[in-house]
């Protein structure tokens, strides 16, 4: 009588996955202390941000409209940045490690629900071109401070991170077109008792 074949969609049972395999897939835990780093940072990025909200304050009657303008701007700018790692750091746990078990509760991200590789791959790109607009505004704000080969520069990088991302876009678009069984399974499969 031959052993019962798995399913795409059926549980792997403890103790019947081989002993490599098994390392490998638990490998997936070393990105742990990554976004335990990341975390750290987002702390480091709020200190920075209430550092700069207290110059702001105590300086609000000596600053100009200008500078007032940049001040707010390198906050957006801190708060941007503090998006793309909530992002990397949910998502890529979601997507990489493991399963955060938020379902149903009221705090979840509205994106979590659908996030793979391919959508975690635009959002950043969305997130990244978002910080590069903040910098071209500064820029523009206050060119008397930077040379035009600077500007120049910025404009090119900007153009760059509006390109990838369309490419990203319409990769993921034709990804999840060929393959749409993949990517928007109606179910998901349970995790490993390996967790």
């Amino acid at each position: 009588m031959s052993a019962p074949k798995h399913t795409p969609n059926s549980p792997v049972q403890p103790g019947t996955m081989k002993a490599l395999p098994r390392i490998i897939f638990m490998s997936r835990w070393l990105q742990v202390p990554l976004y335990l780093g990341l975390i750290i940072a987002q702390g480091v990025y709020v200190v920075l941000f209430l550092k700069e909200v207290w110059h702001l304050v105590t300086h609000a009657m000596t600053l100009d409209e200008t500078n007032i303008m940049l001040v707010v701007l390198g906050l957006i700018d801190v708060v941007m940045i503090s998006n793309l790692l909530i992002m990397v750091i949910v998502g890529g746990y979601e997507t990489f490690v493991s399963r955060l078990g938020v379902e149903g509760h009221p705090d979840e991200p509205e994106w979590l629900d659908h996030v793979n590789a391919g959508v975690l791959k635009v959002k950043l790109s969305m997130a990244l071109i978002s910080i590069s607009s903040i910098h071209l505004l500064k820029t523009f704000i206050n060119p008397d401070q930077h040379s035009f080969h600077t500007v120049m520069w910025q404009v090119v990088i900007h153009i760059a991170f509006l390109v990838s991302a369309l490419i990203m876009a319409y990769v993921d678009r034709l990804t999840t077109h060929t393959h749409p069984k993949h990517f928007h399974s109606e179910t998901v499969a349970p995790r490993s008792a390996l967790d």
